[in-house]
């Protein structure tokens, strides 16, 4: 445990926000913080605006909000910009998108219309239902990552900005495994930018601009991105953050929250059948086969890793696990996702569990973006670089060290978090052992 804290750098100046897509999640996102500055909502859903944070014994009371026991960046600091296969603005973009009301977004109007995505590094192999145009052209991926690396640093010096993160919210990527001949070394990853491999999607163009720069990057798809040990190598090099991948927000983060309760009662699983119908423009990227095995990977692995049918293998040792995604446009933004659960008790009787999470997506992931922003940040400012495991909290599918399994209990993903940051303080870490209260 550190003893005095770890030295950390102020929040002096502006914070760029990158972002690569300017959709449903970018929008809500950054309409929602506009939103919030002018008092016209609160920033529900946010750990850093709205959590608490225990230190020492209960009996001290000590409960300071997560924001100000750690420096974080300030709203009225951040400053957004992103990429984007289509023209609008951000104002439009949110109004095609019919998350947030009309009477919000004219509320906001000045403010949104004045970022506008700069053309996008895209190709439609990787996400097959897109079709935009505002697009860069170049011989090769290396002269495309040289193109963003332009844009950001024109965006640093126009607004005059001290510091940057990005976060990736655009579209799934089909997908890819990791490739020995590219991605095991950061050489061999640049000649393949050169070579035009189709091993690099361009996600990783992004994530590679990024950590070139020394920006923290946070990958919010389940694409490999930066999951892999050439983006580790640039990471480490550079001294910089990274954390991934694939937000956790509607069906996932319930079943990290219905699953570690079965679980702690030693409730068996016989089955667990979940399908979402979504209209919007992730919903359409997922209705291509090769883009939904992406995500169905990182919804797959969560039960799995929760369960641990190895130490328990009378209780969870043979349950059928299947997700399905269905595209239906009528609904847009709000997702809904039905589980039926099949589990069993006392002398292996059965019994079920329905759920019905009629969600929004984009209002569920836009506080996890912020916060991922203000952590990445902060870590940064702590001098950390490479995989931030505390940050696991927001994903589907959490990096980790490659010698470990990722957690994905949320309760212990929190208990994480929570504990990185008093460690960050020299506040002493909580176990919830609570027998000193009663020596």
């Amino acid at each position: 445990m550190a003893k005095k804290g770890v030295d950390i750098k102020p929040a002096r100046g502006k914070l760029g926000v990158l972002m690569p897509g300017l959709g449903a999640v970018s929008t809500t996102f950054i309409a929602g913080i506009e939103a919030i500055k002018k008092g016209l909502a609160k920033p529900i859903g946010s750990l850093t605006q709205m959590g608490t944070i225990r230190l020492g014994r209960r009996t001290e009371h000590r409960v300071p909000h997560i924001k100000e026991f750690v420096p974080l960046a300030r709203l009225e600091d951040l400053v957004f910009a992103g990429w984007d296969v289509f023209e609008d603005n951000c104002y439009e973009s949110a109004l095609k998108a019919g998350v947030l009301e009309r009477s919000l977004l004219e509320q906001l109007r000045g403010e949104l219309e004045k970022i506008r995505p700069w053309p996008a590094a895209f190709d439609p192999y990787y996400v097959k239902k897109l079709n935009g145009r505002h697009v860069k052209r170049a011989r090769d991926k290396f002269e495309l990552a040289e193109q963003v690396i332009e844009d950001i640093q024109r965006f640093k010096a126009e607004n005059s900005i001290d510091r940057m993160v990005m976060v990736w919210c655009g579209s799934t990527e089909i997908y890819l495994k990791p490739d020995e001949q590219v991605h095991d070394a950061l050489k061999s990853f640049e000649l393949g930018l050169k070579t035009n491999h189709r091993s690099i999607a361009p996600s990783m163009i992004y994530a590679y601009a990024a950590l070139k720069l020394g920006i923290p990057f946070a990958n919010g798809a389940p694409n490999l991105t930066v999951d892999i040990p050439a983006m580790l190598e640039l990471a480490a090099q550079n001294n910089v953050p990274i954390a991934g991948k694939d937000l956790k927000t509607g069906q996932t983060l319930l079943k990290t929250i219905i699953a570690p309760g079965l679980k702690a009662r030693l409730l068996g699983l016989s089955g667990w059948f979940s399908t979402n119908i979504l209209g919007n423009r992730d919903g359409e990227v997922l209705d291509d086969p090769e883009s939904f095995k992406t995500k169905e990977e990182s919804k797959l692995s969560v039960l799995e890793y929760i369960l641990q049918p190895h130490l328990y293998p009378e209780l969870y040792s043979n349950f059928h696990h299947v997700v399905r995604i269905n595209y239906y446009p009528p609904r847009g933004d709000n997702k809904e996702g039905w589980d039926n659960i099949d589990i069993f008790g006392w002398l292996g009787y059965p019994m079920q569990i329905k759920i019905d999470f009629l969600c929004r997506d984009s209002i569920l992931a836009a506080p996890l973006v912020l916060d991922l922003v203000l952590f990445l940040d902060l870590a940064q400012r702590c001098g950390m670089r490479g995989i931030q495991e505390w940050l696991s909290f927001y994903f589907k599918s959490p990096m980790c060290a490659p010698e470990l399994y990722p957690e994905h209990d949320l309760f212990i993903q929190l208990m994480k978090l929570k504990n990185t940051l008093r460690y960050l303080r020299g506040e002493e870490l909580i176990t919830h052992l609570g027998l000193e209260y009663y020596d």
